[in-house]
């Protein structure tokens, strides 16, 4: 059985006739060509596929899109801006903090979360919002690292502005 479904996605009103039991994950990437968003485990353990949905993350292969309908969801498609890399984007190429790529878009999205209700965290705080994410290459210490260069960054934008 097939459904229409209207999806706010990256500031868009995106519509899309699918599968009722397709999830989110499987919409964005499949119907809607949205790929940065990644297939890990299909189970919720290994955080691949975390977007953000009203500023939480949240894992899409665990939701079915139906229930966020109304709903702000965000890609790391819609993490640039005007074509400007968003500053956790210039950090972790700065730090080198991908090796694989595989986790990057999540680890992004929930440090973009982070950064959103705690401006400054310190490194432990880091850790454990990025601990539902798993990622096999870095051992995280240049994840946190670029996390907190962008935390910085954002912060003097912040005056500027």
């Amino acid at each position: 059985m097939k459904q229409l479904l209207t999806l706010n996605i990256n500031g868009e009103t995106k519509e899309v006739w699918t599968s009722t039991h397709k999830t989110l994950l499987e919409v964005l990437r499949e119907d809607l060509y949205l790929t940065g968003t990644k297939h890990g485990c299909e189970l919720g353990e290994c955080g691949a596929c975390s977007v953000l949905i009203d500023g939480e993350p949240v894992l899409a292969c665990l939701i079915l899109p139906v229930e966020v309908q109304g709903q702000e969801i965000q890609t790391i498609e819609g993490l640039a801006k005007n074509g400007v890399p968003h500053p956790l984007q210039t950090a972790f190429a700065e730090q080198g903090a991908s090796q694989c790529g595989y986790c990057s878009p999540a680890m992004l999205m929930t440090a973009k979360a982070l950064l959103e209700i705690n401006s400054n965290p310190d490194s432990n705080t880091i850790r454990e919002a990025l601990s539902g994410t798993l990622c096999r290459c870095t051992g995280y210490s240049k994840i946190i690292e670029a996390v907190e260069q962008a935390a910085g960054e954002l912060a003097v934008m912040r005056q500027n502005s």
